[in-house]
């Protein structure tokens, strides 16, 4: 999957999470980070693969932030999404995590106050992902 192809799916994958549990996000907070992928031992090999985080959060009253990731993990898991991590409150205060997994998209998703404040913070991971121009490359080697 080509980059921008993947930014575009995780900031309309952001803004679905952000509609459905009613928070504007800030454009100024959205932050796409393309890294290398890394293997298990940290190799890395240079043929384009990549991670994508995209990064963006809203404002919500904090006393509201477990409401609004009730209906966000709702919708995650009317999409196919697996809860791999949940919680809505830390010593009887507002401080939502939601961590979620759908193995056929290839990503992951977290939900989150930001800091005990009112901000909410939304994170898109992806799996490692290989550029078209990549896949060339590789399947002209191989068979070269």
């Amino acid at each position: 999957m080509a980059k921008s192809d993947a930014q575009v799916r995780a900031q309309r994958t952001t803004e679905h999470l952000a509609e459905v549990g009613g928070v504007t996000v800030a454009p100024e907070s959205i932050k796409p980070y393309f890294s290398n992928c890394e293997g298990r031992n940290g190799e890395v090999v240079e043929d384009g693969r990549y991670t994508l985080a995209y990064h963006a959060a809203g404002t919500v009253p904090v006393d509201q932030h477990p409401e609004t990731v009730r209906k966000i993990r709702a919708a995650l898991e009317k999409e196919g999404f697996r809860i791999t991590g949940y919680r809505e409150t830390v010593d009887g205060r507002p401080d939502v995590l939601l961590y979620a997994k759908h193995d056929e998209g290839r990503y992951f998703i977290d939900v989150g106050t930001g800091g005990g404040t009112d901000r909410l913070t939304f994170t898109v991971n992806t799996r490692c992902l290989m550029p078209p121009s990549a896949t060339a490359q590789h399947q002209q080697a191989v068979t070269g």
